[in-house]
C-alpha cells in the first residue's frame, strides 16, 4: 500500500445521543471537500434511521456514504490515495472492538486521516468498548454533550425509554432509534431501569 505524505491520524468524535456527533463529522467533511481532498464516508448497515447511503444528522445535514457491515468492508473499500475516511455510528459496526481499532490503525498507518463518530456510552451508561478502544489509540478525541431534557444541564447520557419509563438494563444494548426511543440526560436526571 502507498503511504500518503503528512502521515495518518485517528480522530474520535463521541458523546451521547443528540450531542451533535454526526453534525460535527459532516462539518469536518465539508472542510475536507473544500480542501479538495479525496474522501470516502461509511455508515453501518445497522443504522436504519435514515436513507441508506448517507450520513444524516438529527438536524437534517447529510453527506453521501457507503453502507457497510464491518471494518473489513471499510479497509477493503479504501483505495490507495484516499486522504480521508469517515465512519459514522462506529458502535454499530459488526466487528469486535480490537478489530475496529486495528482496521482504523491500518488506515492511519497508510497515511489516511480516519475520522470516526459514535456513542461513548450505551443506554446503561456503560462505555461502548468500540469507542473506548478507539479513544485509546486516537490522536484526537472530542467529547460532545447535549442538553438534558429534564433540567437543562449538560447531558452526557442516553436515556432509553420504553413506554415513557427507563428501559431495563436487561434490554438489548443495540436498539436503533431517535427521539421516539431516547432522551439526552445529565448524570443526575439519568434513571437506572429495573428489570
Amino acid at each position: 500500500m502507498t503511504r500518503l505524505p503528512n502521515g495518518g491520524r485517528i480522530e474520535v468524535i463521541c458523546g451521547c445521543m443528540f450531542s451533535g456527533k454526526t453534525e460535527e463529522l459532516i462539518r469536518r467533511l465539508n472542510h475536507v471537500q473544500l480542501a479538495r481532498q479525496s474522501l470516502i464516508a461509511f455508515t453501518p448497515r445497522r443504522d436504519t434511521r435514515y436513507r441508506t447511503g448517507s450520513l444524516v444528522s438529527h438536524n437534517g445535514l447529510k453527506i453521501e456514504a457507503i453502507t457497510v457491515a464491518s471494518i473489513a468492508d471499510i479497509v477493503s473499500a479504501v483505495p490507495d490515495g484516499t486522504q480521508v475516511v469517515a465512519i459514522d455510528e462506529v458502535q454499530f459496526l459488526e466487528s469486535d472492538p480490537q478489530a475496529i481499532a486495528a482496521g482504523c490503525q491500518t488506515l492511519a498507518d497508510r497515511g489516511v486521516r480516519v475520522v470516526v463518530a459514535g456513542l461513548d456510552q450505551d443506554f446503561r451508561a456503560q462505555p461502548f468498548a468500540i469507542v473506548a478502544e478507539l479513544m485509546a489509540v486516537a490522536e484526537q478525541v472530542d467529547k460532545l454533550f447535549a442538553i438534558c431534557v429534564k433540567c437543562g444541564s449538560y447531558a452526557t447520557r442516553s436515556q432509553r425509554l420504553i413506554n415513557g419509563q427507563a428501559a431495563p438494563h436487561t434490554a438489548p444494548v443495540i436498539a436503533v432509534g431517535g427521539l421516539e426511543l431516547y432522551e439526552a440526560r445529565c448524570r443526575i436526571c439519568y434513571e437506572v431501569g429495573v428489570a
